[in-house]
């Protein structure tokens, strides 16, 4: 058994319907390894059940696993709002989450997250960001003007399998994108934040609680 294995065998078990979904995202999907899967999706849930948020915003629904988790933490009347930009993954992905135990708690919406949930006018306590690398500043600059001051905002894949800190990548669009986030993210005096090195990087960001301000 190696370590993942232990890992996956020492924690709350996946669910039968998460298991399905995951199955059919790897084997339907190009790149299914985007979905969040056993470990993180356990600690979505109960990041959630620790932060416990009314309103959630996702950037990036992919197959909708993730939404799936956290919606699961929420406590009674919580809401994920979920968008997707790909209007060619919703034949995929919206039976799969109004199949869900959750399908009440989800919000799934087709739409560029920057430009469309601020228009929803709905003041947010936590935001995932988990779309289009390319994309992470200004879905970023946006989550922080729709979630609460004292709120959070996590984001995936920021270390990018490693490619963060190998020269090859340097001119890779993706990876452009994960590294100005992150050396943005690291100088942004508005926010508390740490790197968990958790499958591909997750970024936990908290919003202090004071004015927005330029970032330093």
């Amino acid at each position: 058994m190696n370590l993942d294995d232990y890992i996956l065998s020492h924690i709350d078990p996946e669910g039968d319907y998460l298991h399905r979904l995951y199955r059919a995202t790897n084997i339907h999907l190009l790149r299914g390894r985007m979905a969040s899967g056993h470990l993180q999706g356990r600690l979505l849930k109960m990041l959630v059940q620790m932060i416990r948020p009314r309103n959630i915003l996702e950037v990036g629904t992919f197959s909708g696993y993730s939404a799936i988790c956290m919606a699961e933490g929420l406590e009674p009347g919580g809401k994920v709002y979920t968008f997707e930009i790909n209007d060619e993954q919703e034949d995929f992905t919206r039976p799969w989450i109004e199949g869900s135990a959750v399908a009440d708690r989800i919000e799934f919406i087709i739409g560029d997250a920057v430009v469309e949930a601020p228009r929803l006018g709905i003041t947010f306590d936590m935001a995932f960001i988990d779309g289009d690398k390319r994309t992470y500043l200004p879905a970023y600059e946006m989550a922080l003007n729709v979630v609460r001051p004292g709120g959070f905002i996590l984001a995936d894949n920021t270390l990018w399998d490693g490619h963060v800190v190998d020269h090859a990548y340097d001119r890779d669009p993706q990876t452009q994108g994960i590294e100005s986030f992150n050396d943005y993210v690291a100088r942004d005096s508005r926010v508390e934040k740490v790197i968990l090195p958790l499958r591909d990087g997750l970024t936990l960001i908290r919003i202090r609680n004071l004015p927005h301000s330029p970032s330093k």
